[in-house]
């Protein structure tokens, strides 16, 4: 008896060796998330992993990056933007899976300084920005392609001061790496996103910008039409569960 269960046991591995549905059981999910969703999503997939689920890899770097990995055939199972119109240009290429698109997270916009910086600026229409910068840098992600970037650009239009400060911009590649150089010194200002500066201890918040002057700030989820992780779709209906939303919303998001 013992030796025929291990036949029908040795068997039985070989079978789901050789077919994608048992392999893609055992193999976590692999999401392609917005920077500033660094340390929330990481514990959100710890915490998913505590379940007894394979844990999920996660990718982080710029919306627009990835948008554009994806778009040139990236194997991927879930993809989390920092706004709508990189999830736009996703869903426009026919990339994701129709129904599991959702927008389940905010954010707000701040400008920082480093932590030891005694600087004190009032964020409203013409504030002398420029005058603050003197002849350091404005730390940016990209605002021609990045949401945080983007988001930054259409606060300071609005209020009249991009123009002063458009010369003065440090453009990263992503938020984080705007944040970095602000807790290095290498930059007196930035602007990033309220939850990035709660997760950091090398700079302080100067102000909030206005939530009218810019898009709103949202974070769109949805399933890859690439997917082949079983736990993929299990997983993305935990992220915008009220169990998964408590999570993010300890890092200083807002759910939606």
């Amino acid at each position: 008896m013992i030796r025929i269960a291990s036949r029908f046991l040795l068997s039985l591995s070989l079978l789901c060796a050789a077919l994608s549905p048992c392999q893609a059981q055992d193999k976590g999910p692999l999401v392609l998330a917005a920077a500033s969703l660094q340390e929330s999503l990481t514990d959100a997939a710890n915490a998913w992993a505590t379940k007894k689920h394979p844990r999920p890899v996660i990718s982080f770097a710029g919306s627009s990056a990835l948008a554009r990995q994806i778009g040139a055939g990236a194997p991927a199972d879930i993809f989390i933007s920092a706004d709508e119109p990189w999830m736009d240009d996703v869903a426009n290429k026919g990339l994701i899976r129709p129904g599991t698109r959702i927008s389940f997270l905010a954010n707000k916009l701040v400008l920082v300084a480093p932590a030891n910086s005694g600087a004190r600026i009032a964020i409203k229409p013409g504030f002398p920005l420029a005058r603050a910068l003197g002849n350091g840098r404005l730390a940016m992600a990209d605002p021609d392609a990045v949401p945080a970037g983007k988001y930054g650009k259409a606060a300071l239009t609005q209020l009249g001061v991009w123009p002063s400060v458009e010369g003065k911009v440090a453009r990263a590649e992503n938020v984080r790496a705007a944040l970095t150089l602000v807790e290095r010194g290498e930059a007196p200002f930035g602007i990033v996103y309220a939850t990035d500066a709660m997760a950091s201890k090398g700079v302080r918040v100067i102000g909030t910008f206005p939530a009218n002057s810019h898009p709103p700030i949202t974070y769109p989820i949805a399933l890859l039409k690439s997917a082949t992780s079983t736990d993929a779709e299990p997983f993305r209906r935990f992220l915008i569960s009220r169990e998964g939303k408590a999570i993010f919303a300890r890092y200083g998001f807002t759910a939606k």
